[in-house]
């Protein structure tokens, strides 16, 4: 092939110029100039021909660039926007599904009929904004910073930038001894999979200085043995100068292995551009070293060159450079960080007491790379406040979503989720669709929302894969909602764990009380971490004042907690009859342990307790409620509902009042369903009213507080706020 390719490159004009040639003896000198004059005119016609060959076949090239240019664009703007459930086989998606259809029109017999896609950003489900964000980042190679809760998504979108990346030549580094001052090697930067060419050139022709030198050396002893054996008769001198021999030869070869180069960055097999995850980096790993070196001196010492090792910035240039937690990073590695963003290069020097110290430091050593910062909300506090100024100013900040509106489409990405999990980690069991449903239901329960779907996806992919441990453990061939179930319960969270713990015990020993009335003792309800309900037992006592009033609380109140007793003890006094100036009014939150009370959610359950103490009227031991209070009466919402109601049902309560604002956001397991009853209110008046005992002291105590207390809210259509109080 590559013959024809040769015959059809060569000129039309030569084939004549052959023939003249053969037949230049016959020719006369006027013929013979003739005929060349035809050739060079031959010869620039065929030059004119190939010239504008060239600017036609330029012009093409140049028309095909553009368009592949602009093709790429184009699938950059779509990229991971539009992107839904590819189906194979058998499935199918129907159109215009029901509210009801858990899989949103998607009709699998398993995850097996879903196709995973390819590429990483194709794969992040919800976090639309974020997505646009880093797209478009990525086609201007912009920093990023990404904030939000953990397993959101967060590293999935910096490794799926890393992707999106314009395609550019990546580099190979090259640290090399410097002959003047061997504490400042040389750097070189060169086209990827030219360092390690450079490389082997250089010691392939160490390899044969030292054999030439070895072949001497040995002759030089040789000599040297011989005289001393033959002719001076002094073997002993011989040796001991064959062996200082040696020995000089030996050391002299050093310098020559000096001379070849440290490949410290190495992208010949690198296709996209490189992404590096230093989360967690100390300063050497992210800046890079200079290792120590125990022979530094008598000429044994390794070249300073060679010591050098490269930092996380320099094996990011020309791609991604993605640190999580960044506000973990100690301030001076922050500053050199920004000298790296803002310079483009950064020398090597000892970071560490097992450096050689700041002795040794490279030239400058590129460091082009997009920075991906990540973290959770306390991040920003603190971080280098002249480090984020870079980042914003060269690039975005972004909020990762907790949860996403739940929609059709979002319930067949979620199916899809699940096909992906199984198909990155590779031994488990396909999910069966009511396996897929029972997930996309936890999706629910674990947004805390009505309507919503979480979006922290990481939690949930370790429901699917320990689902599927438990279906690969049994040899299923397919793993369905018996084992989701199971899952469930075995994937509690630590939380979940102890709080189960502590209902039991209270349980063992008759602490929590479920039945019968008590003066001042209000059954409350928390959470622990984020999924994990608790029943606190809230006790509260009037007594006299041997000096100005006062509201004592204990129990490891925190800020939020304390400031609740405060605005409560504002209604108590607006509703009392009693001088309060003359009394103490103790509150207990009863064995809150060393996690104390973080929030403003038992505010209804104090000022229950402290009304039932002051006016003697017993409250219903079976009831449980949480909600926060304004100080003009109205229950305003709190988070994670659902779990607090199933900790009551465990607890064995009946009844369980919530704020109005939060019955939209109950989403229980069906266990619990016929365990208790939810009373949503809206003021404090309806929790007295349904908590209470005594029809005349309870109804005149009600209307009383009505008549007192006004409510600041309307009656209906009261929404909570996206993010409610956690406790």
């Amino acid at each position: 092939m590559s013959n024809d390719m040769e015959t059809d490159d060569t000129p039309p004009d030569r084939g004549g110029a052959d023939h003249s040639d053969s037949s230049a003896s016959e020719e006369t000198p006027s013929e013979s100039h003739e005929r060349e004059r035809e050739r060079d005119h031959e010869r620039q016609r065929g030059h004119d021909d190939s010239e504008r060959q060239r600017g036609h076949d330029e012009r093409t090239q140049g028309r095909e660039t553009d368009e592949i240019e602009k093709q790429t664009i184009d699938d950059l703007d779509e990229l991971g926007s539009s992107v839904d459930v590819e189906v194979d086989g058998e499935a199918t998606i129907e159109e215009n599904p029901s509210e009801d259809d858990l899989l949103g029109g998607l009709r699998i017999d398993s995850t097996q009929e879903i196709e995973v896609p390819d590429r990483l950003v194709d794969q992040v489900i919800g976090q639309e904004h974020a997505r646009d964000v880093v797209l478009k980042a990525a086609k201007q190679r912009r920093h990023v910073m990404m904030i939000g809760s953990p397993g959101t998504g967060k590293s999935m979108l910096a490794k799926a930038m890393s992707e999106l990346l314009p395609k550019e030549e990546l580099q190979d580094v090259l640290v090399y001894h410097n002959p003047d001052d061997g504490n400042k090697p040389k750097v070189r930067t060169v086209p990827s999979g030219k360092g390690e060419q450079i490389v082997e050139a250089h010691k392939e022709e160490a390899r044969k200085r030292n054999q030439m030198r070895s072949f001497l050396m040995w002759i030089i002893i040789a000599i040297v043995l011989g005289y001393s054996l033959i002719i001076a008769g002094q073997i002993l001198l011989g040796i001991l100068a064959a062996g200082i021999i040696y020995l000089a030869f030996r050391y002299g070869s050093r310098s020559g292995d000096a001379m070849i180069p440290n490949l410290i960055v190495n992208n010949a097999d690198q296709t996209t551009a490189p992404f590096e995850d230093s989360t967690g980096a100390h300063a050497g790993a992210l800046l890079g070293d200079v290792r120590h070196d125990p022979f530094q001196s008598g000429g044994m010492e390794t070249p300073s060159h060679d010591r050098v090792e490269p930092g996380a910035i320099h094996k990011a240039n020309k791609g991604v450079l993605f640190i999580d937690e960044i506000n973990t990073l100690d301030i001076r590695s922050q500053q050199h960080l920004m000298t790296a963003i803002q310079e483009g290069a950064f020398s090597i020097t000892g970071q560490s007491e097992r450096s050689s110290g700041a002795m040794v430091q490279t030239e400058p050593v590129p460091t082009d790379f997009v920075m991906v910062a990540a973290g959770n909300l306390d991040a920003m506090e603190n971080m280098h406040p002249a480090l984020r100024s870079r980042i914003k100013g060269y690039g975005y900040e972004v909020y990762m979503d907790d949860t996403i509106e739940d929609s059709p489409e979002m319930r067949r990405k979620y199916a899809r989720f699940v096909a992906q999990e199984i198909s990155n980690d590779g031994r488990l069991p396909h999910f069966t669709e009511n396996a897929v449903e029972e997930v996309i239901l936890e999706a629910r329960r674990r947004a805390g929302r009505k309507g919503h779907l979480t979006l922290e996806f990481r939690n949930l992919g370790g429901l699917v894969r320990v689902a599927g441990d438990i279906a690969r453990s049994e040899d299923a061939e397919f793993t369905t909602r018996d084992h989701v179930l199971q899952a469930k319960g075995r994937a509690r969270s630590i939380e979940q764990q102890i709080a189960d713990e502590y209902i039991q015990r209270r349980k063992d020993y008759e602490l929590s009380v479920n039945e019968g009335f008590v003066t001042g003792r209000v059954n409350g309800l928390a959470v622990m971490g984020q999924d994990s309900g608790i029943m606190l037992p809230v006790m509260a006592e009037v007594t006299p004042s041997q000096g100005p009033g006062q509201v004592i609380a204990t129990g490891q109140l925190k800020e939020m907690a304390e400031e609740s007793v405060q605005n409560v003890s504002a209604i108590i006094k607006k509703f009392s009859d009693q001088d309060l100036s003359e009394m103490d009014v103790h509150v207990q939150f009863v064995q809150t342990g060393q996690q104390g009370v973080d929030g403003d959610s038992a505010s209804i359950t104090v000022a229950t307790a402290v009304i039932s103490a002051l006016e003697d009227i017993p409250v219903d031991q079976g009831i449980a409620m949480t909600g926060s209070l304004s100080v003009r009466g109205d229950v305003l919402p709190v988070g994670g509902v659902t779990h607090k109601i199933e900790a009551a049902a465990k607890a064995g309560c009946e009844k369980v009042i919530i704020p109005a604002a939060n019955e939209q956001d109950v989403m229980i397991e069906d266990e619990y369903k016929e365990m208790v009853e939810i009373i949503p209110v809206s003021h404090i008046s309806e929790v007295l009213d349904v908590a209470l005992e005594g029809e005349p002291e309870k109804d005149s105590l009600v209307d009383r507080l009505k008549t007192i207390t006004g409510s600041a809210l309307p009656k209906k259509g009261v929404r909570g706020p996206s993010s409610p109080s956690p406790q």
